[in-house]
């Protein structure tokens, strides 16, 4: 049909395929490329929300057209490898190596993203795990080292604390999160000023913790989840240890009892995170 047209006829048209062409591939092109880091080498529910997180996040990845990569090589921890990326996260531990750190200090300096779950902001002196990154954990996390936890792994009620920030936008001003280990830290967020405390554990969410240590059962407190800090491009997310059957009360598998991502706001806000963290 296109030999009957006119020359100037056939010039418009081609140039009009041309433009939905571009529009296209345009269209395809990632809006910006993540690597997760991981190590998935302790406990059993860390290593179990790892899988989940490495089967979840490429599905959204294709949904909302980024690139995700993961790696559990830390020693990809490096200006060249960080260059490709533009969003960071820490699934389950942090890194341990002087050079790693630097190199993840400088890429965040220089505007590089982070999100990091739950683990990997642990720290604890006299374990495997000392706190003895200060920039990490005192200035960019704010938190400090770890504090204590409740224990077995249960749902909580979470409430947002800053609403017009991106992370949050569309939801509720409470919801349900999955089960999970929460943590309390050592450092109060809501004095540091460079913190932003995006989501909390709510009141109704009281007595959290089933024990068996009564320790372990939260009755009262201030507990943030979810923050940001005002000089770097991060969101700290304190969920990431799915509820696991570490008794065999159902058989000897140490089956996965719940799951971090099957959580339709929970995901959400993950998700309005990873979109505020790479388009920004």
């Amino acid at each position: 049909m296109i030999n009957y047209l006119s020359s100037a006829m056939r010039t418009a048209l081609c140039c009009v395929m041309l433009l939905s062409a571009l529009a296209t591939n345009a269209q395809k092109k990632p809006l910006f490329n993540v690597i997760a880091f991981y190590t998935a080498k302790a406990d059993l529910a860390h290593i179990s929300y790892v899988h989940e997180a490495n089967r979840w996040l490429p599905q959204m990845a294709k949904k909302y057209n980024f690139v995700y990569d993961s790696t559990s090589n830390w020693s990809n921890l490096n200006a060249q490898f960080l260059a490709k990326y533009q969003v960071v996260l820490f699934l389950d531990t942090r890194p341990e190596d002087p050079q790693q750190r630097l190199a993840f200090e400088q890429y965040m300096k220089n505007g590089g993203a982070w999100m990091g779950f739950h683990f990997a902001a642990f720290a604890l002196n006299k374990s495997a795990v000392p706190q003895n990154w200060d920039w990490y954990h005192e200035e960019f996390l704010g938190s400090g080292g770890y504090g204590s936890n409740t224990w077995r792994p249960t749902s909580a009620i979470l409430r947002v604390e800053l609403p017009k920030h991106p992370a949050v936008k569309g939801l509720p001003k409470t919801f349900k999160a999955s089960p999970n280990e929460w943590y309390r830290w050592q450092n109060d967020l809501r004095k540091n000023p460079d913190i932003n405390i995006l989501l909390a554990i709510d009141s109704t969410s009281f007595p959290l913790g089933t024990g068996p240590k009564a320790s372990e059962i939260w009755h009262s407190g201030y507990y943030p989840v979810a923050w940001s800090n005002k000089k770097y491009k991060m969101i700290y997310v304190n969920m990431g240890h799915n509820d696991m059957d570490y008794e065999h009360k159902y058989d000897n598998t140490n089956k996965t009892l719940s799951y971090t991502f099957d959580n339709e706001e929970q995901n959400k806000f993950i998700i309005n995170s990873l979109l505020y963290l790479g388009k920004n």
